[in-house]
């Protein structure tokens, strides 16, 4: 990873990036750079779009309803895209902003919320989610910008990953042990040899009130999948989706 700047405020834009382009900012991105943080033209701002890296630009003119940068020199290339899936179980409001913007963190590529058994939110944002991962991407340097699928009941989303996926799922039953190394273990079997890199993986945490039986069953027959439990205590949902997902780039991602 190029070194990342720290320093100049960072925007996401929908627009295509290439240098000598003009992007124009919404209202609250004018209200961001102009009203908090004091900018002026001729001040730097990094953007970028989830597909043409990240950007240097310099503001051409500050307004109350209109404000527009000028793109100058790329100063880092887009990534090849992530294959690492987050499936999840939604959680309250507060909660589950902040599970979202930490799984952005921990370089999930795919956000799914799943309607289980025991799940207690009756209610799911997909928009205010959406925003919540855009804030983690624009405050953590992060250049690809992760989906977030429609909520799909149990059943459902486990058929979307797909047989090739393979899948790993957290579970307060399993056997306690080294999970980085049982995983790693179990990833060598699956997948043969393969570099593990190069292939879906998937992490599911379960609802609070734990998997169904009937949801474990489903889990422990299908083929490609590593069951792990995240140490001997309980831990809470957004708790276990930091503790998983380390666990998962430690084993067989990015942290490697």
């Amino acid at each position: 990873m190029a070194r990342y700047n720290f320093r100049s405020p960072r925007l996401f834009v929908a627009e295509p990036l290439a240098g000598g382009l003009t992007v124009a900012l919404n209202a609250s991105q004018i209200h961001y750079l102009a009203t908090v943080l004091r900018r002026v033209a001729g001040d730097s701002v990094l953007v970028f779009n989830g597909t043409d890296g990240e950007w240097n630009a310099s503001l051409a003119g500050v307004g109350r309803r209109s404000s527009v940068l000028l793109v100058e020199t790329r100063t880092r290339p887009q990534p090849e895209a992530g294959k690492l899936h987050y499936l999840f179980s939604p959680l309250k409001r507060a909660r589950l902003d902040y599970m979202v913007q930490k799984a952005v963190e921990m370089g999930v590529s795919n956000l799914h919320p799943v309607i289980m058994r025991h799940t207690q939110a009756e209610r799911i944002n997909v928009d205010r989610m959406r925003a919540n991962v855009v804030e983690a991407a624009e405050q953590c340097g992060i250049l690809s910008i992760p989906k977030v699928t429609a909520p799909l009941d149990f059943a459902a989303a486990i058929t979307a990953l797909g047989s090739a996926c393979h899948l790993i799922f957290c579970d307060e039953d399993a056997r306690c042990g080294d999970p980085v190394a049982a995983l790693r273990a179990d990833l060598g079997t699956h997948l043969g040899g393969t570099c593990a890199n190069s292939v879906e993986i998937a992490v599911l945490i379960g609802p609070e009130g734990g998997f169904g039986e009937e949801e474990r069953a489903s889990l422990v027959r299908r083929p490609r999948t590593s069951r792990i439990a995240l140490g001997p205590r309980i831990l809470r949902a957004d708790t276990a989706a930091v503790a998983a997902l380390a666990v998962v780039q430690t084993a067989a991602g990015d942290w490697r």
